[in-house]
């Protein structure tokens, strides 16, 4: 696996690389600024992933308050936008005071992606995402007005970032039952120390078309190997104080991080290249979003893509950050599920499912 394989994006002709760029850190402004990047920083990063191969941004109007929209509009306008899969999001209020300046409703939607279209400096994103589920807005109202928009060419495609499942199944069985544009992107949180999205979005993603892409798959940067937990910080984001109300660094973590430690070591591989891996390879997931904020660090991050885990290690890293099982999906396990069929049964013959993400020749 390389950069430059692409894989189609959920039930859609898109075609993504298997990392994502996320510009959350490119600026200095707002809350995120705290990690953020210079311009001349943020833009060497940008070149090395389009050189490696990358085509796939990701960004949000939220992030540095507009500055990351603004810096990516520059740096695009330097380079074959076409070539590019561009992503933004909306749902946040950045203006205070008003209540349709933020939230999923198709006002706020339209407002702003057109702010975000003139930061950009462009005429069309190629994936509009619903940042953060509202908890009031008609899933309907949302699909609707995804649909108006690609109709009128303002985006390609849409999707869904950190809702609940079955709000992403209610859009997406509305967009199938009425012909409107379906949903063919999930972003949500996934890691080793974040495994909450296997119970159902894992399934939810397969079954109905959607690509899952994996935010934070680093958890912050616990997963890099530079904190410990005899309190030796690195100055990183997780030594602030709103690193530490993330809320991270507990005892369950720190013993996935010793796992890690032992598979990097055995594989001679960066515990940051592993933990990426681990994440690549499991179901569902099309791209793994990369928020670095150094070229070095990027370049460390890629070489995830010239390995793969071995069953034995993969299986110690499983075990090692098993969430614990709830119910009703103790019953749905391999332990139990051969109460229900009494036999060997599989959804279909092998030879009726040949691999959905081929790489081009």
């Amino acid at each position: 696996m390389s950069l430059d394989q692409y894989y189609l994006l959920g039930r859609s002709g898109l075609r993504v690389s298997p990392f994502a760029l996320g510009t959350m850190t490119f600026g200095t402004d707002g809350p995120y600024g705290t990690w953020g990047s210079s311009k001349q920083t943020a833009r060497a990063v940008f070149d090395r992933y389009l050189a490696a191969g990358g085509n796939f941004i990701d960004t949000a109007d939220l992030y540095t308050r507009g500055t990351s929209e603004s810096m990516l509009g520059e740096f695009i306008a330097d380079v074959d936008r076409d070539r590019l899969v561009l992503t933004t999001k909306y749902s946040y209020n950045l203006s205070g005071g008003d209540p349709n300046a933020g939230g999923n409703g198709r006002k706020n939607m339209i407002r702003a992606l057109e702010a975000s279209l003139r930061r950009l400096r462009t005429d069309y994103v190629d994936l509009y995402l619903l940042h953060t589920w509202d908890r009031i807005t008609p899933a309907e109202e949302v699909v609707r007005a995804f649909d108006d928009l690609v109709r009128a060419g303002k985006i390609r495609h849409a999707g869904l970032s950190d809702v609940p499942a079955w709000y992403a199944a209610r859009a997406q069985t509305w967009a199938e039952a009425h012909a409107l544009t379906p949903i063919v992107n999930l972003q949500l949180q996934y890691s080793l120390v974040e495994r909450g999205i296997e119970a159902e979005f894992s399934s939810l993603a397969t079954g109905l078309g959607m690509g899952i892409t994996a935010w934070s798959p680093l958890a912050g940067g616990l997963l890099s190997g530079k904190y410990r937990p005899s309190g030796e910080g690195s100055g990183g984001r997780l030594d602030t104080e709103m690193g530490r109300a993330l809320g991270v660094l507990t005892e369950r973590n720190w013993n996935i991080v010793a796992a890690l430690d032992g598979v990097a070591r055995e594989l001679g591989r960066s515990m940051a290249q592993v933990a990426l891996q681990w994440v690549l390879s499991r179901p569902g997931v099309t791209s793994v979003i990369l928020g670095a904020t150094r070229p070095e660090q990027l370049e460390d991050n890629l070489a995830a893509l010239e390995f793969s885990l071995p069953p034995e290690l993969q299986r110690r890293l499983d075990e090692a950050s098993a969430p614990p099982a709830t119910t009703p999906y103790t019953m749905f396990s391999d332990g139990y599920q051969p109460m229900v069929h009494g036999a060997a049964v599989s959804d279909r013959h092998p030879t009726h499912a040949p691999p959905i993400r081929v790489a081009a020749r």
